[in-house]
């Protein structure tokens, strides 16, 4: 068995890595190649923590496995990061645990890419202002991760303690973008793609502060009432996710679809667009908005490319299990 320790991690999987192993999972999800089992989230009774699992298959690239871990949010005092998850991996012909990888970065990089790969497939190709909703310990990956996918000229940021969006403009000043720091409306006149990444049970961006064209993408924190934008946002734009059946129980879908001004057959898989089944935006003044839940099949396939890049530089470690 190969572990592959969390402090590996950041000198193995870069951001195109991520790109391509999350671009291939929603690809291989819509083809019916690959697939989610149940998710598992519970509140333990014990520090405030929530536990759980997310696990799937794909046949195509014969990733199995799980990622077990959540949310403490009593961690920061402690010096440690309160999302902590480890990625387990089996040999899909026996069963046998292949390997054990340190998943907390993981995450951060898949979360990004999965936005990153919304932006590639369905942003405007004339694109040309970033917007992000949120400061969190995300946001710079969502900025670093999503800058590299069309010629921004320029970052705006909204965040409910203005400064913590210090840690946004230090990435854009490395990046070579100038960065602002604006109200919700002017984010909404001036952004052509928009990531809200906030943990929220109310609305924070509404649809009269989106202008035509834009592209947007939810990637806070899903569960059941979570709410980023307004469900008439929703209701009036095209809409896509990784799974429909988590955008409609826990994302950002789940408001739209209960007051009736959304179907769910209105909500199509990203995977759709990469498999040129769905073409995606079809015109310059559609709003397209891309619903991300997360799903373990990311998990799987970042851990399994960490697994890969762990071997080939010779820093996996292989035990007796």
């Amino acid at each position: 068995m190969i572990i592959v320790p969390e402090k590996e991690i950041a000198a193995l999987v870069g951001r195109a890595d991520s790109f391509a192993a999350v671009e291939g999972v929603f690809a291989s999800m819509s083809s019916g190649s690959a697939y989610n089992f149940p998710v598992i989230r519970e509140a333990i009774g014990h520090a405030d923590a929530l536990y759980g699992f997310k696990s799937g298959f794909d046949r195509a690239g014969l990733d199995l496995g799980l990622k077990s871990g959540g949310y403490w949010p009593g961690n920061a005092a402690k010096g440690l990061t309160n999302h902590q998850s480890t990625v387990f991996l089996f040999d899909a012909d026996t069963g046998k645990c292949k390997a054990v990888v340190g998943g907390n970065l993981l995450t951060a990089l898949r979360t990004a890419a999965a936005a990153a790969v919304s932006v590639a497939h369905l942003a405007r190709p004339d694109a040309s202002v970033l917007g992000i909703i949120g400061a969190g310990h995300q946001a710079t990956f969502q900025l670093r991760a999503v800058a590299e996918q069309r010629n921004f000229t320029k970052i705006v940021a909204w965040n409910r303690t203005p400064e913590k969006l210090a840690s946004l403009a230090n990435v854009a000043k490395e990046i070579g973008l100038p960065f602002e720091s604006v109200s919700l409306d002017a984010l909404g006149a001036q952004s052509d793609v928009i990531i809200t990444i906030v943990s929220s049970q109310s609305a924070i961006l509404k649809n009269a502060d989106v202008r035509p064209g834009t592209h947007i993408a939810c990637m806070g924190t899903d569960t059941k009432g979570k709410q980023e934008v307004e469900a008439a946002l929703v209701a009036r734009a095209s809409v896509f996710t990784d799974e429909v059946a988590q955008s409609i129980s826990i994302g950002e879908c789940q408001h739209a679809i209960n007051d009736g001004t959304l179907l769910q057959s209105d909500i199509h898989e990203l995977g759709h667009v990469i498999n040129k089944t769905h073409p995606g935006r079809t015109s310059k003044d559609e709003v397209t908005l891309f619903d991300g839940t997360g799903v373990g099949l990311q998990d799987l396939a970042v851990a399994s490319a960490a697994v890969k890049l762990a071997i080939k530089n010779g820093v996996a470690q292989e035990i007796e299990f």
